[in-house]
């Protein structure tokens, strides 16, 4: 049964949501730019090169759009999130220089950073090559039982009532929508807040699930797909609700939340995203009970960790029929026990001292890692990325994307980092609205 109330909400929540509706609205990262720009590029138009080509990378660096008239620079080249195979400094001449990168002998991605220091600050810039990144494989192994696992955690959780309780939000409803913030109950004890948008108009609508990117933060809710005719539901994941004053958030960021993607990591049965993951299914539930959602045109989307679960909710519900993941986090995180990238929260990167490199730790990582997910994905996806990515290194997620067999469009914008254009959100829209309001999958209620 849905319990549903209204309540007034206090005027700092509007003026919060309206602050946080497009900075983190799914948990990507923003355009950040200064008026001394480092530009580092490789000489291929696309960035791309076989295994054994030479790249040269171009450095330019302006002032307000004007090159700096004479500038030495400091430059490091190596495989993303590695040690400099080479470095050295620069001499430009009108602000620009070219530097002979080397190549690499197999696919992967070779970055050049470029150190540039002007009036006593130093700014940087970096450019990464790919070579033959659709041929990248993934480190991480699959484990025996890793269907078996969640399969088991998803019967546990359809044993727990979904006792949602809906709580309206007057103060940010429109003509057209009607706006709630939701309480369900989670995987074992806990419990799962989001936002729920739902067109005020009486029909059945399809429905897009938002999961969010890392960090601990308030959340607004999409009210532009719903204006369009979906029920969108942005939910949280850790087990807080999502309507508070954003000093809470800070506190928890800085104190117990702290360093959550490592939370009990050597055991598989007990590890934050356990709970994380399945909750994603229950938000499907969720929008499966409600009678105003067409529950055969359900999608999902996010960035960053909110990509990850993306991935993750569609592997483990098969009545979700399209996905869109931006730079999907916790992907291929064992690629730096095998000499290259791994993956974001980069649990056994060289600046961890290692504390995670135990064998029950990298047993755990098996059955969270993204690339094991994407190989049970059956439906239509859309991604989108670039290869200047210093969270999430294009080597994980093409380890992820390399292994999927369902369909899938890619839109790579090369210069991109831990950040989307907007053209890279409309391109995704063009993609994903169509289906929701035109498509018609075969019926189906099971899960996979």
């Amino acid at each position: 049964m849905i319990k549903v109330k209204s309540a007034v909400r206090p005027s700092q929540s509007l003026l919060m949501g309206l602050l946080f509706l497009l900075s983190v609205q799914l948990g990507f990262g923003q355009i950040q730019k200064s008026y001394i720009q480092v530009q580092v590029t490789p000489d291929h138009p696309n960035w791309l090169y076989k295994p054994g080509e030479p790249v040269k990378f171009r450095v330019l660096v302006t002032q307000s759009g004007v090159p700096v008239p004479a500038a030495t620079v400091k430059y490091n080249i190596m495989p993303e999130k590695m040690k400099p195979v080479k470095s050295g400094t620069l001499q430009l001449n009108n602000g620009e220089a070219v530097l002979d990168g080397g190549t690499m002998p197999a696919a992967g991605f070779l970055r050049c950073d470029v150190f540039a220091t002007l009036d006593g600050k130093e700014y940087k810039g970096l450019g990464t090559a790919g070579f033959d990144p659709t041929n990248i494989q993934p480190t991480v192994k699959l484990p025996a039982d890793f269907s078996q696992f969640w399969e088991k955690g998803k019967a546990e959780l359809a044993a727990l009532p979904l006792d949602a309780r809906m709580t309206l939000m007057p103060e940010r409803c429109t003509e057209n929508v009607n706006v709630y913030h939701v309480n369900l109950q989670g995987y074992g004890k806990s419990r799962l807040y989001g936002i729920l948008c739902v067109p005020k108009k009486e029909g059945k609508y399809p429905a897009l699930l938002q999961v969010p990117g890392a960090g601990i933060r308030p959340y607004s809710g999409d009210m532009g797909h719903a204006e369009k005719g979906v029920v969108t539901f942005q939910i949280g994941i850790h087990g807080i609700p999502v309507d508070m004053p954003l000093d809470v958030y800070n506190n928890l960021s800085a104190g117990a939340l702290s360093g959550y993607p490592a939370f009990n990591l050597e055991n598989k049965d007990r590890y934050y995203y356990k709970r994380v993951y399945l909750n994603c299914v229950r938000a499907v539930d969720f929008l499966a009970s409600l009678p105003q959602v067409n529950d055969n045109q359900m999608s999902v989307m996010g960035g960053s960790q909110g990509g990850a679960l993306s991935i993750v909710t569609a592997a483990l519900d098969n009545r979700i029929k399209w996905l869109v993941a931006f730079y999907p986090a916790l992907s291929d995180m064992t690629g730096y026990l095998n000499g290259r990238a791994g993956g974001w929260p980069h649990l056994f990167a060289e600046n961890t001292n290692r504390v995670h490199e135990t064998p029950d730790k990298i047993n755990t990582v098996g059955y969270y890692d993204v690339v094991n997910f994407a190989r049970f994905v059956k439906v239509p996806g859309f991604y989108s990325w670039g290869y200047n990515d210093e969270t999430c290194p294009p080597t994980s997620y093409y380890s992820a994307y390399n292994v999927l067999k369902a369909p899938k469009d890619l839109f790579v914008v090369p210069e991109t980092g831990h950040w989307t254009y907007p053209e890279q959100y409309e391109k995704a829209d063009a993609w994903l609205m169509p289906k929701l309001v035109k498509e018609e999958p075969a019926k189906t209620k099971s899960r996979k």
